[in-house]
């Protein structure tokens, strides 16, 4: 079950929009619906939804059709599906990267998550991993930790980019750990975890699902995950809360948003033929493959947690004065 806060009714979300008399007849449009992708094929965005596709098609008696509109980390294809008719005929599959990320860093996006959408329910979570270079005098957090306060400024941690995933979940470490990193941005996790693996730079948060395989060859040593929870693709490696930065929470979360004004009876139903798609086993299966861990929870829970993530990003940009253009 997804996470909800205290802030479980935020201004201005549409997680339920408010319907017309009509609304409760609607239907979704006796055609194929477009997911939209706001990424390439092949990456994890592209997979999960061609994961739960075929799923949410059969249980809405539609087919269903993924499209790739790659571009700005996905903010090409938010800004098409917020100006989209909201029949029910087209609907994203998004990350977090594109909805809180972007705007939380004062990013010039044609789009507003809390008005501009209808939040339908949670997709996934794809808990990253804390690895360090073999040789880095460090076994555990708590040990990376007092290395970095009796070294400030000294060690470096690398990125897939600014203003991305791995780049906040480094600058939340830095922030909630008192310490001093510098960043090292790269374009892209595979050159990041190469200069990592040749002792380059010293740590880097990579996604799951990518570093694992890397840490458990002996190429790097992974410290800790991101979530609070141990992903079940590694239940061996502790959380880095447990191992030494309690209440350290980071990820890449997904989920599917209609855009606004859609009726309150299509966000139900695409709601909760996403939810049956997602706890059917071969679906859960299959995520646990791609590293993500299933994610449930209704439109209103859902609205919630995308409101506190931008809340959350927002402090930390502000805090640690991160503006990405």
């Amino acid at each position: 079950m997804i996470k909800v806060s205290r802030r479980a009714a935020i201004a201005g979300l549409s997680a339920l929009p408010l319907a017309s008399a009509r609304a409760q007849t609607a239907d979704f449009p006796d055609r194929p619906l477009r997911l939209i992708v706001g990424f390439p094929p092949g990456g994890p965005n592209d997979l999960l939804a061609r994961v739960i596709a075929p799923g949410i098609g059969e249980r809405l008696k539609r087919t269903v059709v993924v499209e790739n509109r790659a571009g700005a980390n996905g903010e090409i294809a938010a800004a098409s599906v917020a100006k989209a008719p909201p029949d029910g005929s087209v609907f994203m599959l998004a990350s977090n990267g594109s909805t809180t990320v972007a705007p939380a860093l004062s990013r010039s996006v044609p789009y507003d998550v809390r008005t501009d959408f209808a939040a339908v329910a949670p997709v996934g979570i794809n808990p990253m991993l804390l690895v360090v270079r073999n040789d880095l005098p460090a076994t555990n957090v708590a040990e990376l930790l007092t290395l970095a306060r009796a070294q400030p400024g000294k060690l470096n941690g690398a990125s897939a980019g600014a203003g991305g995933a791995t780049h906040l979940a480094l600058e939340l470490f830095k922030s909630m750990g008192r310490v001093d990193i510098v960043h090292v941005p790269y374009k892209g996790g595979g050159p990041a975890m190469a200069d990592l693996m040749a002792g380059m730079v010293d740590l880097y948060f990579g996604g799951l699902s990518t570093a694992l395989p890397h840490a458990k060859a002996g190429k790097m040593r992974a410290l800790g995950q991101t979530l609070p929870m141990r992903s079940p693709a590694a239940p061996d490696i502790p959380t880095i809360a447990e191992a030494g930065l309690p209440g350290y929470e980071a990820a890449i979360s997904y989920g599917i948003f209609l855009p606004a004004g859609a009726a309150t009876i299509l966000v139900e139903r695409l709601h909760d033929a996403v939810d049956a798609t997602i706890r059917s086993p071969d679906v859960a299966r299959r995520f646990t493959e791609l590293g993500a861990d299933p994610q449930f929870g209704t439109p209103a829970e859902f609205a919630a947690y995308v409101a506190d993530d931008l809340a959350k990003w927002a402090r930390l940009a502000k805090e640690a004065g991160l503006k990405v253009e």
